[in-house]
């Protein structure tokens, strides 16, 4: 359980990081209170969405990761990032990005900000 909190706070501060950093990733809300509880749901569907769909994903495009040696993971870090702004906006929570080369490298941001934290961040094992 702690091990599931330490990974949603790191994907929440990397969202939150994400959005500070690019203007066409944006959060909207009337408080910092409200902002922050919006990013916590935010950070659970990202990671539900890369729990459930990212290994579909990596499976059915694994050719893809030989032939480009990985770089393919930008464009399916990508998607789930689309993914879950498709989800929030379906909930009406307030979290969007808009097009792909955003997600592209907000994924990007996003991927580096988490492993960054998750060293940092106490762990179960």
């Amino acid at each position: 359980m702690k091990n599931f909190v330490v990974k949603t706070i790191a994907n929440a501060a990397a969202l939150a990081i994400a959005v500070w950093l690019l203007d066409k990733i944006t959060l909207t809300g009337d408080s910092t209170g409200k902002k922050a509880g919006t990013l916590i749901v935010v950070a659970l569907i990202f990671g539900l969405v890369n729990f459930l769909v990212k290994p579909i994903v990596k499976v059915l495009t694994f050719p893809l990761f030989l032939l480009t040696l990985g770089l393919i993971t930008l464009v399916v870090n990508a998607l789930m990032l689309l993914l879950t702004s498709w989800v929030c906006g379906k909930l009406d929570l307030s979290f969007h990005v808009e097009g792909f080369w955003t997600a592209v490298l907000g994924g990007l941001i996003i991927s580096v900000v988490s492993w960054a934290l998750n060293l940092v961040l106490p762990d179960e094992e």
